[in-house]
């Protein structure tokens, strides 16, 4: 006996299958956020910037605080300046480059007894070792560079005006109505070391004041932390500190 297709269920012929879909697959839930992933993250940014701070000031730059007048009207009591330590180094000092330096010995009186509280003084004390605060006076001081190794530098010319290696210097940068010195001298710079001055030459106890102590007043290169290029603070007086070029540009090489 014949069983009609339909009632067994198959398929009339002609009659397409229909197409067949994987069944649904479900999405795994989300993981929960681990506790402490934003402190470890915001852990590791600080550490990584602290790092770069400390990198930046032991080898490219570090801010300075100005402690005195002696470098009036280029820079004033109380400013604070980049210095690059690319020169010396990588780069040569030049004439007309203002540098800070460290004390080579009897420059700066005895400090002052610090009476803030210790905390104080050890916050201030890391905050400018990682870079964050510019280093204050301590033992630094900040001078124009005058001459370099084995030039000759004189004051005063028939019109009391510095010579260096013989060629007169106009200083557009002394502070205004200071003579460029005021007691007369002559030297010649030793090797490894350089003449510094003040711009404000009446009152800038520099290489002048200095001629009787070992060297002759001049500093030893290896002293010398670095260049100042830029005046930092305060914001309104914000400047790029160039090279006076051609205040030395006529200078003839050193004899």
């Amino acid at each position: 006996m014949t069983t009609d297709s339909t009632e067994r269920g198959d398929r009339p012929a002609g009659e397409s299958m229909p197409p067949s879909f994987p069944p649904p697959q479900r999405r795994p839930a989300a993981k929960p956020a681990r506790k402490g992933g934003w402190f470890r993250e915001t852990l590791t940014v600080m550490v990584s910037a602290l790092v770069l701070s400390i990198v930046i000031k032991t080898f490219l730059a570090q801010a300075f605080y100005i402690p005195s007048g002696s470098m009036e009207n280029t820079l004033e009591l109380g400013d604070r300046v980049m210095v690059s330590k690319l020169a010396p180094g990588p780069f040569d000092l030049e004439r007309g480059d203002v540098v800070v330096f460290v004390d080579p010995g009897g420059w700066l009186a005895e400090l002052p007894e610090d009476r803030r509280p210790g905390w104080q003084r050890t916050l201030t004390e890391a905050l400018t070792w990682i870079g964050l605060l510019p280093q204050d006076a301590g033992h630094h001081l900040i001078k124009r560079v005058i001459g370099l190794p084995g030039d000759q530098v004189a004051c005063c010319d028939d019109q009391g005006r510095l010579t260096v290696n013989g060629e007169t210097v106009d200083e557009p940068y002394l502070y205004p109505g200071a003579a460029p010195s005021e007691m007369p001298f002559e030297v010649t710079v030793p090797e490894g070391r350089v003449w510094v001055m003040g711009d404000n030459r009446g009152n800038s106890a520099d290489s002048r004041a200095h001629m009787g102590d070992p060297g002759g007043g001049t500093v030893p290169i290896e002293n010398v932390v670095g260049r100042a290029f830029v005046l930092l603070w305060p914001a309104d007086r914000m400047t790029l500190l160039h090279n006076p070029e051609e205040t030395f540009a006529d200078v003839p090489e050193r004899p």
